[in-house]
């Protein structure tokens, strides 16, 4: 098997449409009444599912955590530490959650976490080199 992508449940399909295509720049091209939003990004396949679609096409009922749920973090690369401030400051003046404030980790990451409309943790990060040197 191969990760092919990886999706979260939504309770607001609309908000967190404009959250990801208007804060964080994600290209997505259904409508904000969309079921499912499906999404490449940088080659991984990443999706919004409605939860109450989802719910009835499983004939189950999902129950998390309200607030910042901390389950998971979808994380976001920038080429340098300068660039981890820039996208903090403007996600946060356009709506994004502070989580933690950039700040330079003993290992050498620049990071810092928002949170969505429902409390899914996004991580703006860097080692201060475009994301291929990552690696080396």
């Amino acid at each position: 098997m191969r990760l092919d992508g990886f999706g979260i449940l939504v309770d607001d399909m609309a908000k967190m449409i404009r959250f990801y295509r208007d804060v964080l720049g994600f290209e997505i091209r259904e409508s904000e009444d969309a079921n499912n939003v499906y999404l490449v990004k940088d080659g991984t396949l990443f999706l919004l599912y409605g939860r109450g679609d989802f719910e009835q096409m499983t004939g189950r009922r999902y129950e998390y955590v309200k607030g910042l749920n901390g389950h998971f973090e979808i994380a976001l690369y920038v080429d340098t530490f300068d660039e981890v401030d820039a996208e903090f400051r403007k996600a946060v003046e356009k709506g994004a959650v502070p989580v933690l404030e950039p700040e330079t980790e003993p290992w050498g990451q620049r990071t810092c976490y928002i949170a969505d409309p429902e409390g899914n943790l996004v991580e703006i990060g860097s080692f201060n080199r475009p994301f291929r040197q990552q690696e080396k």
